[in-house]
């Protein structure tokens, strides 16, 4: 039951993993399946990490992440069988996600990180 360091580049790293999801999902759209299920993996683990700031950058990039591809699922719904709609809203998705996850992974890189102790209350067997 000692303290434990979580180094700062490890914070700045996990800030900056659903962001990168989000980004690598948007430029290919067909990982948005697969990284909306493990990005339910990452903010659960990240949300609550020791360090606020790491926590609070995760529920940003989920928050515009779930959002956006949410809304797709009512719109797109009542979309014909035709192709071009559905590159419409990626262009649209795109249009929005991309220039605000590069300013949030802007923000993460300029902002001032430092250790973060924390204690560990698990015994280990």
């Amino acid at each position: 039951m000692g303290e434990k360091r979580i180094s700062a580049a490890s914070a700045q790293n996990s800030a900056r993993i659903m962001d990168l999801g989000n980004l690598a999902s948007i430029l290919l759209p067909i990982l948005i399946p697969f990284w909306f299920g493990a990005s339910i993996f990452i903010y659960a683990m990240n949300r609550h990490h020791p360090n606020p700031r790491v926590g609070h950058y995760t529920q940003q990039a989920a928050y515009r992440f779930y959002g956006l591809v949410g809304a797709i699922i009512p719109v797109a719904t009542f979309f014909p069988v035709n192709i071009t709609y559905y590159l419409i809203t990626w262009a649209v998705l795109a249009a929005i996600i991309i220039p605000w996850t590069l300013y949030a992974l802007r923000q993460i890189r300029q902002e001032t990180w430092h250790d973060t102790l924390y204690q560990n209350n698990l015994e280990t067997m």
